[in-house]
């Protein structure tokens, strides 16, 4: 039987603190939300891996991002507690719940139903008020104005939607992928101007990984 709550704490003790995470809400949010809650359950004993999750034939290409780099994206956004979100990529819902405790309110973006379908149900188990997960493409944003968004996935390049969807000194996160390097970026927004800053090497799953293709059987 696996101690999940020694499994968090160890968690943010070996992975988090040694790759400078020290926002303390982070810290505190990912040392207490049950990471094993978001998982396909047959990976649960090992949820606090430092490695993403994929959840497999439920929502090929779709997966629930490290540990270590989610929580040095999160840090670098500088969210506080008047900010609106938004969470792209938002898969069962785990990121989503850490960014509700983070800010104000958060939207979460997802492909997939059945994932979107998932994290509600997590979201409202763990009383979650805060935060919705709607289904939609991860290319485009919803309607409103956010404070800070969040790309929970490498992607090459950041959809022009999401910079028109942020707020005056709005921030944006992503992993940029470049060849097999992908850097995160902090971007800013200034009236009509976005500025960009890279950051640190991070490495994530794509965020728009190709749906399998579909072969017909004669």
């Amino acid at each position: 039987m696996v101690d999940f709550e020694h499994a968090r704490r160890a968690m943010v003790d070996s992975q988090l603190r040694t790759t400078n995470v020290t926002d303390r809400r982070i810290l505190a949010a990912m040392g207490r939300i049950p990471r094993e809650n978001f998982v396909p359950e047959a990976r649960r004993p090992i949820a606090y891996i430092d490695e993403s999750h994929g959840f497999g034939a439920l929502a090929p290409g779709r997966f629930l991002p490290a540990p270590s780099p989610f929580a040095k994206l999160v840090q670098l956004a500088e969210i506080g507690p008047g900010d609106h979100i938004l969470d792209v990529g938002a898969g069962t819902g785990y990121s989503t719940a850490v960014l509700a405790a983070l800010g104000a309110e958060v939207v979460g973006v997802e492909r997939e139903a059945k994932l979107v379908e998932q994290a509600r149900a997590n979201l409202a188990s763990l009383g979650i008020a805060n935060a919705k997960v709607v289904e939609g493409a991860h290319d485009r944003a919803p309607k409103g104005r956010f404070d800070v968004i969040v790309l929970e996935g490498a992607v090459t390049s950041v959809p022009e939607a999401f910079f028109t969807s942020l707020g005056e000194d709005g921030r944006l996160v992503a992993l940029v992928q470049t060849g097999v390097t992908a850097v995160a970026h902090l971007f800013v927004k200034a009236g009509k101007t976005v500025t960009s800053r890279a950051e640190f090497n991070a490495n994530l799953p794509p965020l728009e990984a190709p749906r399998p293709r579909e072969d017909f059987v004669f």
